[in-house]
C-alpha cells in the first residue's frame, strides 16, 4: 500500500479520550505539540478579558488567608487555569501541570509504567473503568469495563473529581497498594478491591495463529500509538506482511480495550483492508468543514475475510478503524458497543513544560454521522462478556469469532 498521502497533518492529533491508569495513571493520549514559536496573543482572546478580578481575589487570597505563608502562587495560577478549561465541560479538552505533561508523554509513548494498569473514562459524569489491561494487577483483582470509582483508599469521589484528580490518588510505585471501592455494573452493593501497583509494558500490538490447525491470524492492537506516527505504521506494517506471508485467508482483529491514539493510524489500517474508493471516516472542523479520508488502491490485508472485536473500551480511532470496515461491508464486527468518543485534540506545549490540549475536530462515521455516546459503533453480532465470564476465566467473544471463522 502506497503511504503518499498518509502522513498528513492530522498525523500530530490523537484522540484518545480514556486515562491509562499507569505508572501514574496518565493518559487522555490526545496530541502531540506545537512549536514554541505560537503566539498565543495572536489569538485576539486575551483582549477581550478584563483580568483585574482575577488578580484582585489573588491578591487577597494570598493576603489573608490563614495560613498564606504555605500557599504556592504557581499552583494557585495552575488551578485558576484548570478551573477555566474545567468551566469549558469537555472531558478531552485539558490543562496539565508540567508533571502531568511528562507523564502524558510517557504514557502516550507506550514506555514501562507502574501502577495498576487500567483505563479510565466518564460515564454520565462519573468516573469509571473503561478496561483494565491485558494481564494488568487491575485485571487480575476483579476490576472489570465498566465498574464505578466510588473511593479510592479512604477518599470518596464526588461530582466535582476529575478523571485527572482519580489519577492522582490511584498511581503509585510498583509494590505499593491502592484501594478501589468498585460498583460492578448490574449489581447492588460495591466492593473493595485492593491492587498492588506493578511495572506494566503496554505493547501496541501482537500478533498469534489461532483456530484447530493455526488457520486464523489474530492481531490485537492494544492502541494507536507509538513515540511517533511512523513508529506505529512501521509496527503495523511488519505484522500485516507477516499475516500475508503465513498464508492464511482468516484473520480477528482485537481492538476491545483500545483506547485509540493517531486519527491516520486507524485511517492506514483500514486502507490495508479496502480497496480503491470507500470513505474510512471523515473530519469535520470548528467552522463545518468537511474533510473525506478515502481508501486507496492495493493493501496488504484486501483479501483477508475480518472479524473485529469491540467493547466499550474501544474508542476514538479504534471506533474509526471498526467503523470504516462495518460499513464498507468489508467485516462483521462482534462483541458490544464501543465507548463513543469522536473528537481530535491538538497539543500546545507551553514554555514551563506544561501542556494545553484542546479540542479541533469531530471524527465522522463514512455515513457522516459524529462518533458519540449515542452514535456509537453497533456490533453486527452482539456477544456479551460477563461477570461470571471473568471470573471463570471465558472468553465467548473470541470463541464466537473462531467458531464463525472456523466454518
Amino acid at each position: 500500500m502506497q503511504e503518499v498521502g498518509k502522513q498528513k497533518k492530522f498525523s500530530r492529533i490523537l484522540g484518545l479520550g480514556i486515562l491509562l491508569v499507569l505508572i501514574f495513571a496518565l493518559g487522555i493520549v490526545l496530541g502531540r505539540t506545537v512549536g514554541e514559536d505560537v503566539k498565543f496573543s495572536g489569538f485576539g482572546v486575551s483582549e477581550e478579558l478584563d483580568m483585574t478580578l482575577f488578580w484582585k481575589v489573588l491578591d487577597i487570597t494570598k493576603g489573608v488567608y490563614v495560613d498564606g505563608e504555605e500557599i504556592e502562587s504557581q499552583e494557585l495560577v495552575y488551578g485558576a487555569i484548570k478551573g477555566m478549561i474545567n468551566s469549558i465541560e469537555d472531558p478531552a479538552t485539558v490543562f496539565l501541570t508540567p508533571e502531568e505533561t511528562k507523564e502524558f508523554k510517557q504514557a502516550s509513548e507506550g514506555k514501562y509504567f507502574e501502577g495498576i494498569g487500567a483505563e479510565l473514562g466518564y460515564n454520565n459524569s462519573q468516573i469509571i473503568i473503561v478496561t483494565p489491561l491485558e494481564g494488568s494487577p487491575a485485571k487480575e483483582a476483579g476490576i472489570r469495563p465498566g465498574d464505578y470509582i466510588l473511593k479510592i483508599d479512604d477518599y470518596e469521589l464526588t461530582i466535582n473529581d476529575t478523571v485527572y484528580d482519580a489519577v492522582a490518588k490511584i498511581r503509585g510505585e510498583a509494590g505499593t497498594e491502592v484501594t478501589l471501592t468498585i460498583l460492578h455494573p448490574g449489581e447492588m452493593l460495591p466492593v473493595e478491591i485492593t491492587i498492588v501497583r506493578k511495572e506494566i509494558t503496554v505493547p501496541s500490538m501482537t500478533l498469534e495463529y489461532m483456530g484447530e490447525n493455526s488457520e486464523i491470524a489474530y492481531l490485537n492492537v492494544g492502541r494507536f500509538t507509538e513515540a511517533t506516527y511512523q513508529g506505529w505504521v512501521k509496527k503495523w506494517k511488519a505484522e500485516a506482511e507477516k499475516i500475508k506471508a503465513s498464508g492464511v485467508d482468516k484473520m480477528i482483529l482485537d481492538l476491545r480495550g483500545n483506547p485509540g491514539g493517531f486519527f491516520d493510524a486507524a485511517v492506514y489500517a483500514a486502507d490495508d483492508f479496502l480497496g480503491e474508493g470507500f470513505v474510512i471516516s471523515k473530519q469535520s472542523d470548528a467552522k463545518g468543514r468537511v474533510t473525506d479520508f478515502n481508501s486507496t488502491k492495493g493493501g496488504l490485508l484486501e483479501d483477508i475475510e475480518v472479524i473485529v472485536l469491540v467493547n466499550s473500551g474501544s474508542a476514538s480511532a479504534s471506533e474509526i478503524l471498526a467503523g470504516a470496515l462495518q460499513h464498507s461491508g468489508r467485516a462483521q464486527v462482534l462483541g458490544e458497543t464501543t465507548f463513543g468518543k469522536g473528537t481530535a485534540q491538538k497539543t500546545f506545549d507551553l514554555t514551563d513544560g506544561s501542556s494545553l490540549h484542546v479540542t479541533i475536530l469531530k471524527w465522522l462515521l463514512p455515513d457522516g454521522t459524529q462518533i458519540e455516546k449515542e452514535n456509537s459503533v453497533v456490533p453486527d453480532i452482539e456477544v456479551v462478556l460477563t461477570n461470571q465470564d471473568f471470573l471463570e476465566g471465558t472468553d465467548p467473544q473470541l470463541e464466537k469469532a473462531i467458531e464463525i471463522l472456523s466454518k
